[in-house]
């Protein structure tokens, strides 16, 4: 058993494509008008038309400020940038965190070099300084004996 349906079919009318044959129409009727008008006519038609310009791109120009995004993350690989042109300051601020935490870095590293130059300095004092038979510069054990032997 098949049951069929009836689908009737009513066009709605593209609202897009009739004000296109609108503009269009109006558009051959104004070109038809213009060309048998008076030449002062004609002059404040052309200069309406030149104000009419100048302000639509004055609008999209503001309306594609307004609708642009923020930031948009883009994904590329394994990592998201922000697609966004930022300031310089923006940027700078950015990268600060990164420059304070080089330099960072830095100050460790070398106030760890001068801790460990003071310990070597501190074990060279005491070979120096004390009574010893020179086989005990190349015993392996001899800097623990002089950290125990200081406690």
């Amino acid at each position: 058993m098949t049951k069929t349906t009836n689908l009737t079919y009513s066009p709605v009318p593209d609202r897009d494509g009739l004000e296109a044959r609108f503009g269009v129409r109006v558009a051959s009727m104004l070109g038809e008008r213009a060309q048998s008008a008076a030449p002062d006519i004609s002059e404040r038609l052309r200069f309406a038309r030149e104000q009419a310009l100048m302000r639509g791109q004055a609008a999209r120009r503001q309306e594609q400020l307004i609708s642009a995004p923020a930031a948009v993350v883009v994904g590329r690989g394994r990592s998201a940038t922000l697609a966004n042109h930022l300031g310089w300051w923006v940027k700078l601020g950015s990268a600060m965190p990164l420059a304070l935490l080089v330099l960072g870095l830095v100050g460790i590293a070398h106030v760890h070099e001068k801790a460990q130059i003071a310990a070597v300095a501190e074990v060279d004092a005491a070979l120096l300084s004390d009574d010893l038979p020179p086989a005990a510069y190349t015993d392996p054990g001899f800097a623990e004996y002089l950290k125990t032997n200081r406690e």
